[in-house]
């Protein structure tokens, strides 16, 4: 399998795409308005200790002062993503810990809100693709998440080699199934990174940044370290420079692979990535052999539908059934990763009759989804002949990246037909006339509408005139939607 990464970048946004055999598999975007302070490390200054409340705040050079808790001093292992231990320690005196003055190492774990200034932790930690670093803890802990004992196991034996003094690590969810060889080079990369963050310290001589969590384009490299990538594509010399440096200190196998792109066409226009991040807003998926699957999300599960569409087969309707359905588990699965979709998904296959043929396409839909990197776990057919699954959320979904909910629909997907506006403009005007007083009434509508009333509602609007006696007038508002009028009293 040959991969390739491109990356665009621009003044307010970064665009990663991941192309696997010229197709693209996964996008990633991050908008620089957006950056939060959460994970960044800072040498603060202990500006203020309050005993009444245990806390302090402490400057760490942006416009507020930072709040810093006495809980959030003593290490708390639970603070860290999906661990298996929670001690529970006395909470000690703040004015015992730190002292107005003193310098000290802090992280970022909540951002500033409104007023209040960012929260703060001398807990830190520093994640990377498989476990995550704690420099004050000397143990190992295994995720919740990973529930096979034998696996747990076999984690806990692979990152106890790199305990000790300096520090432990958490093994993360993603973890499960990793080689002894990737947890350790994972290893390598976190102690790297920490010996690199203490000289920074050492060098500091007033309060300010230390280490900045990644940005997306090295967060990408991080978290594809080990994997069969054999080009990464740059369209920034600045972005390039950055990672060059990155790829030469953290992850130098990757530094080949690293290259500027300095093509004439738009870097997204390579393997047709704009169009296909475009198609991947759209709710129906055509397959190559015309058939379809409409992808729909809702809040609580995400749900996949196949049709057959045009395909007809040559030979008789389940074999035409089975193999669209084969080929839309092929679908299914760069969707998932594509548009990141994640939690409980519910795939309703055309239905097949032959139970070895229900078997192949689960079989086939787990080979899809084995390339995943996202955690997923399948269920099969329920009795209702829908296949059950879960995806792991690793980060909002790509269509609530780059949309927001429709202001005219408010998300239902659908709009109140010309007719039924029509009908509800009527008994508007009927409620308003019995409650107050009026020479005659004029309608705002929108322009669907108001031709509707004057067209082939007019029989009806004409008769509402009789009843109620007074003169009903429509104007056209250009700016209303479908479903928005107004009845004004003259």
């Amino acid at each position: 399998m040959s991969a390739e990464i491109l990356m665009n970048v621009t003044p307010t946004e970064m665009r990663v795409a991941l192309i696997e055999n010229g197709i693209l598999q996964e996008v990633h975007i991050e908008r620089q308005a957006k950056r939060g302070l959460v994970g960044n490390i800072y040498v603060g200054k202990v500006s203020r200790v309050l005993p009444g409340m245990q806390a302090a705040f402490v400057d760490i050079g942006l416009d507020k002062a930072a709040f810093l808790h006495a809980s959030d001093i003593v290490t708390h292992i639970e603070q860290v993503e999906e661990i298996d231990t929670k001690p529970i320690r006395k909470e000690p005196d703040i004015a015992k810990l730190v002292r107005a003055g003193q310098h000290i190492l802090v992280q970022v774990i909540k951002d500033p809100l409104g007023t209040k200034g960012a929260r703060l932790t001398t807990d830190i930690t520093i994640p990377s693709r498989y476990m995550v670093l704690m420099p004050q803890s000397p143990h190992v802990g295994i995720s919740q998440r990973i529930e096979d004992e034998a696996e747990r196991e076999r984690l806990k034996r692979a990152a106890q080699p790199y305990c000790d003094e300096q520090g432990g690590f958490i093994v993360r969810t993603a973890a499960e199934g990793a080689s002894d060889e990737e947890i350790s080079r994972d290893a390598a990369f976190l102690r790297r990174l920490w010996d690199t963050i203490q000289k920074r310290r050492k060098g500091m001589r007033k309060t300010g940044l230390v280490y900045e969590d990644l940005n997306l384009s090295c967060r990408i490299l991080r978290d594809f370290v080990g994997e069969p990538i054999e080009r990464i594509r740059v369209d920034s010399r600045l972005t390039f420079e950055v990672l060059q440096e990155f790829v030469q200190e953290f992850v130098p196998e990757l530094e080949e692979a690293l290259e500027y792109y300095t093509g004439d066409r738009p870097i997204f226009d390579l393997f047709d990535v704009e169009n296909e991040i475009q198609r991947a807003l759209e709710r129906k998926v055509e397959l190559k052999s015309g058939g379809s699957i409409i992808i729909d999300q809702t809040e609580a599960m995400t749900t996949i539908d196949i049709n057959t569409g045009g395909f007809v087969g040559h030979r008789n309707l389940e074999e035409t059934i089975f193999n669209t359905n084969i080929e839309a588990t092929q679908a299914i699965a760069r969707q998932l990763r594509l548009r990141n979709l994640g939690g409980i998904i519910i795939i309703d296959f055309i239905d097949m009759q032959n139970p070895d043929h229900r078997k192949r396409v689960l079989h086939s839909l787990e080979q899809a989804l084995a390339k995943d990197r996202a955690k997923t776990s399948i269920n099969g057919f329920t009795t209702l002949g829908l296949v059950e699954m879960t995806r792991k959320r690793t980060r909002e979904s790509l269509e609530h990246v780059l949309s927001s909910e429709c202001p005219v629909c408010s998300g239902r997907g659908s709009m109140k037909t010309v007719e039924t506006v029509c009908y509800e403009i009527m008994r508007e005007i009927v409620r308003v006339n019995r409650a107050y007083a009026a020479d005659h009434f004029l309608v705002y509508a929108s322009a669907s509408v108001a031709e509707s009333l004057l067209n082939e509602e007019s029989h009806a609007l004409a008769e509402l005139e009789v009843f109620i006696g007074k003169q009903v007038k429509v104007q056209t508002e250009p700016l209303y939607h479908q479903e928005q009028f107004d009845v004004v009293m003259m």
